[in-house]
């Protein structure tokens, strides 16, 4: 599933390709992505994309027509396995493409084979409230390391993998960049979220901020070039890159990395570095 970082690169290719050129047509096809029907999307037809930016795993895209008496918005959730890409004008639609926001030269299109993502639509000058509800930005002054410690202390039977997936305190952090951020803490994904010592919720805290802030830079490509693909740069020091090789190794220690489902996620660590407490190892017999 696209994390918060996938979700602005894929952001910065539409805002990009689209530029502040007309909307000249719409096209929807099927009804599950659409939450309030297909058939309002034509009111984009003739507007021009004015902003656009990401909150969690979702983006917004705002649209001005010229005389400036129609003002909507267009959210986007890309769910499992969605997508969003520039093409040009003439494009064909394929059979998972299903909403195309066309130019005169480009196709600006949403594909999602799977379909367990959504569309959104807004008409109105006011942020739709759908997005003022999401969750304060892992980046944001309001996340604090109190606020998780807190968060922690609520599910603390939980196991902290789990936790870190609960989009209400942790928005935009997905199952990768919790393995990375749990690898990079030293803590391991199964521990219960309320045994963690405050050493490690400091750890915890301060490996959400940096993970969110890397990704963001090296896969989002803020405040450079946008990367060809958004897995183009991505540093071999990190777990990601290991975390489904054969035989995969952690990039530090370069022992071997385990994996299992914790939380219902596939999950990856390091158990030269991420240690269950209290779990002894077991004692040779003969």
């Amino acid at each position: 599933m696209p994390e918060l970082a996938e979700v602005e690169y894929f952001r910065r290719i539409w805002a990009e390709g689209l530029g502040s050129a007309r909307i000249a047509k719409v096209e929807a096809s099927g009804r599950r992505p659409f939450r309030g029907g297909a058939a309002a999307l034509q009111r984009l037809v003739g507007t021009r994309l004015v902003r656009s930016s990401t909150a969690a795993k979702q983006m917004l895209f705002e649209f001005q027509g010229s005389s400036g008496r129609v003002h909507a918005w267009l959210g986007v959730h890309l769910g499992m396995s969605g997508e969003l890409r520039m093409e040009p004008a003439g494009l064909e639609a394929g059979p998972h493409d299903h909403l195309i926001l066309r130019t005169a030269a480009a196709a600006a299109v949403y594909n999602d084979p799977r379909m367990f993502g959504r569309v959104e639509f807004h008409l109105g000058k006011e942020v739709p409230g759908w997005w003022s509800r999401i969750a304060p930005a892992v980046l944001s002054a309001a996340f604090t390391r109190a606020a998780v410690a807190a968060y922690l202390t609520r599910r603390g039977r939980a196991p902290v993998k789990a936790v870190l997936l609960q989009q209400e305190r942790f928005p935009g952090i997905g199952n990768w960049m919790a393995d990375e951020i749990l690898w990079r803490a030293a803590i391991h994904p199964a521990q219960p979220a309320g045994t963690l010592s405050p050493a490690q919720v400091a750890a915890l805290w301060k490996e959400c901020r940096q993970v969110c802030r890397l990704a963001l830079r090296v896969i989002g490509g803020q405040g450079r070039q946008l990367p060809p693909y958004h897995k183009a740069h991505i540093p071999a020091s990190w777990l990601f890159t290991h975390r489904w090789e054969p035989g995969g190794t952690d990039p530090r220690t370069g022992t071997p990395l385990q994996r299992a489902t914790i939380g219902g996620r596939t999950t990856c660590w390091s158990p030269a570095r991420q240690k269950l407490p209290g779990k002894k190892p077991r004692s040779r017999q003969g």
